[in-house]
C-alpha cells in the first residue's frame, strides 16, 4: 500500500466568536491545501459551543470550496439519525457541484445523546433510525424515487454514493460499512472497555480495521481514515504547547479513560490519551508507535483536545506537511504554480 493521504480535521473549538471560528476554519483549510493536504474534514455538533462549533457543515464547506480548488472536502461526521436524509443528499450534491466533485460524505449513527430529543428522536433508537435514513439517503443519491414516490433529486448525486464513509467504534459497525464498500472512519476517542483501559489505541482499532477489510466486496478499494490529535511545534514553542494541552488532556483522561487525571504528569496524559504533541522529531516517533496508522489510507490531524491558538494550528499544518509526513512516508501533494 502506498503511503497514507494526509488530511486536516477540525471541530472548530477556538474560544472566540462563531464568526471567528468559521474564519479560522476556512483559513486552516486553505493552508492545508497550500501545503499539500489531500482532504479537510469538519465535525457537526448541535446546541452549544463546547463540544463543537458547527451545526451546518455543508454551509461552511461551500465557503471552503470557493477558497480552494484541489483539496477534498469532507463531513466527519453528519449524525444521520437526527438529520433529514433527503436534505443531507441535496446539500451534499449541491456542494459537490460547487466544488467540482470534491465531496467526501462521512456519516454515523451516534452523536451527542442530548442532541436527539430536540430533533424529535430517541437516542436509544439511533441504530434503527440510521438504517431507515441511510436507505433514503442512498435512494436520493442513486437517482431512485424517494420513499416510494416519483420524486428524484436535483442535482443528481452522481457517484457520491461511492464516496460515503461510516464512523464507528465497533467491529460490527465496520463490517456493515465494509459490506457496502463504504470507507471506515476511526476516532482518536475510541472507547476502552474496563479490561483494556491501558491498552494502546491500535490494540482496539486493528480488529475493527480487519473486520472492515474482511467484509469488503471483491474489487472494492479499502478506505480507512484514522483521526489523531497532532500538534507539531517548533522547539521554542514546545513547553507552551504542553501547557496548552494540560487542561484538555486532563478532562479527556478522566472522561474517556477513567483516570485520576489530577495525579498525572503531562507526559502521562499525552501517553494515555494517544496525543501527538511536540517537535517534529517527537511527533514522528510517537506516530510511528501507533500501529493502526500503517493500515490507514487516510490520516487526519486535529489539534483538539489541545487548546492550540489559530497561529499554532497554522504552523502545525506547515510542519506536518514539510517535516513529519515525508519522514513517515505519508503522501503530500506538490503542485507547480
Amino acid at each position: 500500500m502506498t503511503g497514507a493521504r494526509l488530511g486536516l480535521f477540525t471541530r472548530l473549538l477556538e474560544p472566540v466568536s462563531a464568526a471567528e471560528r468559521y474564519r479560522f476554519a476556512l483559513e486552516q483549510i486553505s493552508a492545508a491545501e497550500t501545503h499539500g493536504f489531500a482532504s479537510a474534514w469538519v465535525a457537526q455538533h448541535h446546541f452549544g459551543e463546547h463540544e463543537g462549533g458547527l451545526p451546518s457543515p455543508f454551509v461552511l464547506l461551500a465557503a471552503a470550496a470557493r477558497d480552494t480548488s484541489r483539496i477534498a472536502l469532507g463531513t466527519a461526521v453528519v449524525t444521520l439519525p437526527i438529520d433529514d436524509p433527503v436534505r443531507v443528499a441535496e446539500d451534499a450534491a449541491v456542494l459537490d457541484a460547487i466544488s467540482d466533485g470534491r465531496v467526501q460524505l462521512g456519516i454515523a449513527s451516534g452523536g451527542t445523546p442530548s442532541s436527539f430529543a430536540p430533533f424529535g428522536h430517541d437516542f436509544e433508537q439511533r441504530r434503527a433510525i440510521f438504517e431507515e435514513h441511510f436507505t433514503v439517503l442512498l435512494e436520493a443519491l442513486g437517482g431512485a424515487g424517494i420513499r416510494g414516490t416519483s420524486a428524484r433529486m436535483y442535482p443528481t448525486g452522481g457517484d457520491l454514493g461511492q464516496r460515503i464513509w461510516q464512523g464507528t467504534f465497533s467491529a460490527e459497525g465496520a463490517a456493515r460499512a465494509g459490506a457496502r464498500g463504504d470507507g471506515l472512519m476511526l476516532s482518536r476517542t475510541q472507547p476502552r472497555p474496563e479490561a483494556q483501559r491501558d491498552a494502546p489505541l491500535h490494540a482496539l482499532q486493528l480488529p475493527i480495521v480487519e473486520a472492515h477489510r474482511a467484509a469488503l466486496p471483491e474489487g472494492r478499494p479499502e478506505r480507512v481514515l484514522a483521526s489523531r490529535t497532532i500538534l507539531v511545534v517548533d522547539a521554542d514553542q514546545r513547553d507552551h504547547a504542553l501547557q496548552l494541552a494540560d487542561a484538555g488532556l486532563r478532562r479527556l483522561a478522566a472522561q474517556m479513560h477513567g483516570a485520576d487525571a489530577d495525579s498525572l504528569s503531562i507526559e502521562d496524559l499525552v501517553r494515555i490519551t494517544d496525543t501527538h504533541v511536540g517537535t517534529p522529531d517527537e511527533v514522528v516517533a510517537s506516530l510511528r508507535a501507533d500501529e493502526t496508522l500503517a493500515h490507514a489510507t487516510d490520516i487526519t490531524a486535529q489539534v483538539h483536545s489541545i487548546a492550540a491558538t489559530h497561529e499554532l494550528t497554522l504552523r502545525s499544518i506547515e510542519l506536518l506537511a514539510t517535516e513529519v509526513a515525508p519522514r513517515l512516508g505519508w503522501q503530500v501533494e506538490t503542485h507547480e504554480e
